[in-house]
């Protein structure tokens, strides 16, 4: 051990800063009456010196060692009252990590050490644990400044109206990748390897968004990985060790570097709205210990209990100046120093919560829409929790885009062929202006999605009329039993060939709904190919073959399928429709001809009347857009049977060319205006409109 001479340092930057003499540390915690400072040796197994923390200025604790230096690992021991009661649980018998460590070594360890009280104590939470947690928990690493050579690195800044997301799993897209190095699936140099980059860059996809990737650390049942998903988030700035190789950090730097040279942008699934620590019988590994009151929401009747907006035990309390400040500083990191192009926050409304309820003028968004870091990335919200008011679809600001769960299922119910779905159907496909426009939002703030992580995949979608989870050892209790799906006759993986028709044309019809929809597509990774999950809409626990992309198990007719959904992305781009920002107005646009910027068409040929939106067994519909001079025409049949249809006769002179026929069954020919065809059931048709 060095010598190391002991400094009062300084309260700003929050974290370990390290310079050419030694490292700061600068905690916050308003509550604590006294906090050690820790260090271990490098595999963080043996204490190798202590030292009180000599300052407090603004409730942040201060020291500088000079003497140590980047890879000193450390962690916090922070003293105060334990009255659970009152909302306090300091315990200085447990190693916290400092939420603002870039860098984590060793596993967590499920002992009862990890916990602030004894799990065997008849008074639960309200005792005191005395044993030390040292040995169970990972410790903070101190990271010095970044000298990875980016090369001149450019962020591709796609423009939002041209933005196609693919929603991955860094493990379970790599896992069973045949072309990945064994040493690398699973990982984030998995994910930045020749093969996967090139696949993703010959699809068509504009923008990678990854699941978690902040260290979560979560496995406490054998055989499940309670956390696979990564959504219980243990830090804001570390990243999950299990994602690199060799505990490397510049793994990642490197993937997103691969992914700007490739065109690609990356963005991150971010969890602010709740820790790993849950609920009142949570360990005590970072936050809880340092200072309970400030980061986390309390119940207002009972301090004991927290406010939990967010179904994950305890709502992560962005009113705090100081913990708004350690999300805003996590946030920059991961654009400034690991250079991603954009943000999913999970459950936004509970970051926008002031005293439970949502705001725009909460201090969080707030924080974003002042902050000039946050103007240079997409940043999208998932609108709701489970609190009061939580549901909150088109109430975020101008400039964020949106996850838009009603696009998701109408779009199933009507490929499920249900009735009375045209109206929302129209709406949904057109960009959702009932719900974005009333804030004179862009077209682009709708994020359209038929599935992503959490519910079933596409190919489950037709595939299984119910939810298949009990291999999440719930008793097929948990996920969501409304999947608007439907096994076309028989459930689960069959033989008949006139279901597997049927199946095939309804997923690639809810596919080609997705890309010819206006407003930002999301696809879910391995919708392309078939991917199955074999029933289960909620494999947050299942790190196997449920989750992973199985890559080497491809038929014929998967092949045609990812072939499909290229031709699809290479289509909405080739349109150039898409990237307008503005919403429709139904109005006419082309005065000399007469012509509408969108119109909606029954299968007659004829406009849709205010009668035609409420005809209860209508199945079907056709919207012509004019854009730049040019005229598509998408037509959609979610008719079991074929279906006579005649085309709009808007000029005599006007020829339609088929551009894509999701079901393959309609020969491509230039028709006139005012032919009837047959439009093949379960299937989408294009047109463009030529002179």
């Amino acid at each position: 051990m060095p010598d190391i001479k002991i400094w009062e340092g300084r309260s700003y930057p929050l974290g370990a800063t390290p310079d050419e003499w030694g490292v700061n540390f600068a905690l916050f915690s308003a509550g604590a009456t006294r906090v050690e400072l820790c260090l271990f040796d490098k595999s963080g197994v043996t204490e190798t010196a202590r030292y009180e923390l000599p300052v407090r200025e603004n409730n942040i604790w201060h020291i500088y060692l000079e003497g140590v230096q980047p890879g000193q690992v450390y962690g916090y021991r922070v003293y105060g009252p334990y009255d659970p009661a009152r909302g306090k649980r300091f315990n200085p018998n447990k190693l916290l990590i400092d939420p603002y460590a870039k860098k984590l070594v060793g596993r967590l360890i499920w002992n009862k050490a990890i916990f602030g009280y004894d799990p065997e104590s008849p008074d639960k939470d309200l005792s005191f644990s005395t044993i030390d947690s040292a040995p169970y928990v990972p410790k903070s690493v101190v990271v010095g400044e970044n000298e990875f050579d980016w090369g001149g690195d450019v962020p591709p800044q796609i423009d939002p109206a041209k933005t196609i997301f693919y929603e991955l799993h860094v493990k379970g897209f790599t896992k069973a990748h045949p072309k990945v190095q064994d040493k690398k699936r699973g990982t984030f140099a998995g994910l930045a390897s020749h093969s996967v980059c090139s696949y993703l860059n010959w699809l068509g996809v504009t923008s990678v968004e990854l699941l978690p990737v902040n260290a979560f650390m979560g496995e406490r049942n054998v055989g499940l990985r309670d956390n696979f998903w990564g959504y219980e988030t243990l830090s804001f700035f570390a990243l999950e060790p299990s994602y690199l190789v060799g505990a490397n950090v510049d793994d990642f730097k490197k993937m997103v570097k691969r992914f700007h040279e490739n065109g690609m942008e990356v963005i991150l699934d971010m969890v602010y709205n709740h820790t790993f620590e849950g609920n009142h019988m949570g360990p005590t590994l970072c936050y809880r210990g340092i200072d309970n009151e400030s980061y986390y929401t309390l119940d207002g009747a009972n301090k004991r209990y927290y406010y939990d907006s967010t179904g994950c035990g305890a709502s992560f309390n962005l009113q705090n100046p100081y913990v708004l400040t350690l999300v805003m500083d996590s946030m920059r990191y991961f654009v400034e120093e690991m250079h991603i192009d954009g943000f999913r926050l999970d459950l936004a409304t509970s970051l926008a919560r002031v005293r439970q309820e949502f705001t725009q003028h909460s201090g969080f968004l707030m924080s974003v829409r002042q902050d000039e870091v946050m103007q240079l990335v997409k940043i999208a919200a998932e609108p709701w929790d489970i609190g009061i008011g939580g549901y909150q679809l088109g109430a975020f600001p101008p400039g964020m885009m949106e996850w838009n769960d009603r696009y998701r299922d109408v779009v199933r119910r009507f490929w499920r062929g249900d009735e009375r779905q045209v109206g929302e159907l129209a709406s949904r496909i057109a960009g959702s202006s009932d719900i974005f426009g009333p804030s004179h939002r862009t077209i682009w703030s709708s994020v359209n999605y038929i599935t992503v992580h959490d519910g079933m995949t596409l190919n489950d979608l037709v595939t299984y009329n119910h939810k298949h989870n009990f291999a999440n050892g719930e008793d097929n209790r948990d996920g969501t039993d409304a999947n608007w799906s439907w096994n076309s006759g028989i459930e689960g993986i069959c033989t008949d060939k006139q279901i597997l028709e049927n199946r095939k044309h309804r997923q690639r019809a809810m596919m080609a709904t997705l890309l010819l929809s206006f407003g930002t597509p999301i696809i879910r990774a391995g919708d392309e190919f078939l991917n199955t999950q074999f029933g289960n809409n909620n494999a947050y626990c299942q790190d196997n073959v449920i989750s992973y992309l199985m890559w080497e198990t491809f038929c014929a007719d998967e092949i045609n399928n990812i072939r499909f959904v290229k031709k699809l992305i290479k289509l909405r781009k080739r349109m150039g429709i898409f990237n307008r920002k503005n919403f429709f107005t139904g109005t006419v646009i082309d005065h000399r001809q007469g012509l509408k910027d969108i119109a909606w068409y029954t299968d007659k040929g004829t406009e849709f009347t205010q009668a035609d939106w409420y005809l209860a067994s209508r199945k079907s519909l056709a919207y012509v857009v004019l854009a730049h001079e040019k005229m598509f025409m998408v037509i959609l049949n979610a008719n079991a049977n074929n279906l006579k249809w005649k085309l709009p006769s808007i000029k005599k002179s006007y020829k339609w060319n088929l551009l894509m026929d999701s079901s393959e069954k309609f020969e491509a020919e230039r028709l006139g205006a005012g032919a009837e065809i047959w439009v093949p059931a379960w299937s989408v048709l294009c047109f463009e409109i030529k002179k």
